[in-house]
């Protein structure tokens, strides 16, 4: 039996050994040999993303750009320094793209609260806080791939989620490496069995972006499916299943409670031109980007590919027999990212949360490093490379958002 099949089976019946150093000290000893064996894959992931950041200034120097300005204050970022500045929008109004209450609270209430306690502005805090949530994520990313496939292939997995080609907005003042920071250990968490963390996690997941929901539903299902087949440990399954989805609960109901109607938060969703319509949009879209369009936009072609991409690796993924929370989480993000009838050029970025699709391609790089490692570094190394410059032209040339 594979290591992933082996997790798959312990997810409804995994019990935790019992810690003999016991209380605080056994956990920060866990933590520490948990970093320490992570170590190469996150010094892997700060060379790859540092390439990319070298490969962006030189450009932005030529073009006469500041690269502090492109990440730490430009699009969504700052929207979300604007709801740290100054909160919500109080009601829904009329005018399009123009309403915050489409952001979620988490990003920007922890860069308030950050800089209310250090020195520099809040973009700079914002900046920090997207790079360290970066690392954290990286960390979770390798904790999922070294849990079901062992310690290279969880090493490759996070290079190659640092190698995406819109990967620069892991180093911008955007939500995604919060957001994947957090769906990461929480799917880390529902495979080891620790229910009441994955389910905490979800939902602060669910406080971060809208796709939260995706993380909730990874987590409260097998839950309950559990349950039903009587696994152990009862209560903490019912309990993580219960409040992996209130985070985002909250922040919708609180919505519609400012805006004065119950669908108030999907009412500002379709101000912003952004309604599911299971997927009708984005097929349209792709047909003119391929097809119709003589010459398409370099950037659309990027996107368009990522999303073709995706979805055959999630083919991919349920061929392999992936566990069921990765399945469940992967497959509602694509539902929410290619069900939606908004705009088109951001939906790469939305998917960047989506590492358990590179699974199959890790796994089979992680094989291959055994045999030929030289083929495996020019592989990564090509990557890279890519990757660094499909950000430079996505912030430098491309006219809209990332």
């Amino acid at each position: 039996m594979s290591r992933a099949a082996t997790a798959h089976a312990s997810v409804p019946a995994c019990r935790r050994p019992p810690d003999p150093a016991g209380g605080a000290q056994g956990a920060a000893g866990r933590l520490l040999r948990s970093l320490r064996r992570a170590a190469p894959a996150l010094g892997a992931y700060l060379a790859v993303r540092l390439c990319g950041l070298l490969v962006l200034a030189r450009l932005a120097h030529a073009k006469g750009h500041g690269v502090w300005p492109t990440l730490a204050t430009s699009w969504d970022s700052d929207w979300y320094l604007g709801i740290a500045a100054h909160g919500y929008a109080d009601a829904l109004g009329t005018r399009v793209n123009d309403n915050n209450l489409a952001f979620f609270p988490l990003y920007p209430l922890l860069v308030k609260a950050v800089a209310a306690l250090t020195p520099g502005s809040r973009a700079s805090v914002g900046l920090l806080l997207a790079v360290g949530c970066s690392f954290l994520a990286a960390w979770g990313v390798f904790a999922v791939g070294d849990r079901l496939y062992g310690r290279r292939t969880g090493t490759v997995l996070t290079v190659l989620w640092g190698v995406l080609p819109v990967a620069v907005v892991q180093w911008m003042g955007y939500t995604e490496s919060l957001f994947t920071a957090l769906a990461a250990w929480s799917l880390y968490a529902v495979l080891t069995g620790r229910w009441v963390w994955a389910g905490a996690l979800a939902g602060l997941a669910g406080l971060a972006r809208p796709t939260g929901i995706a993380v909730a539903a990874a987590v409260s299902l097998p839950a309950l499916l559990s349950c039903r087949r009587g696994a152990g440990r009862l209560g903490r399954r019912l309990t993580g299943a219960l409040i992996a989805p209130l985070g985002w609960l909250a922040f919708v109901a609180w919505v519609g409670l400012r805006v004065g109607r119950p669908d108030g938060y999907f009412a500002v969703q379709r101000l912003w031109k952004n309604e599911w319509d299971g997927g009708r949009a984005t097929v349209l879209e792709l047909r003119q980007q391929l097809i119709y369009e003589s010459r398409p936009p370099l950037f659309l072609l990027i996107v368009s590919a990522v999303l073709i991409t995706s979805a055959v690796l999630y083919v991919l993924c349920a061929a392999d027999r992936q566990p069921l929370p990765l399945l469940i989480f992967t497959g509602v993000l694509l539902l929410v990212v290619l069900g939606s009838a908004g705009v088109y050029f951001p939906r790469a970025r939305f998917l960047l949360p989506a590492f358990p699709l590179l699974l199959p391609p890790a796994r089979a790089l992680a094989l291959l490093w055994a045999r030929r490692p030289t083929a495996v570094a020019v592989v990564l190394t090509a990557a890279t490379a890519v990757s660094a410059w499909a950000g430079a032209y996505m912030l430098l040339v491309w006219e809209g958002p990332p």
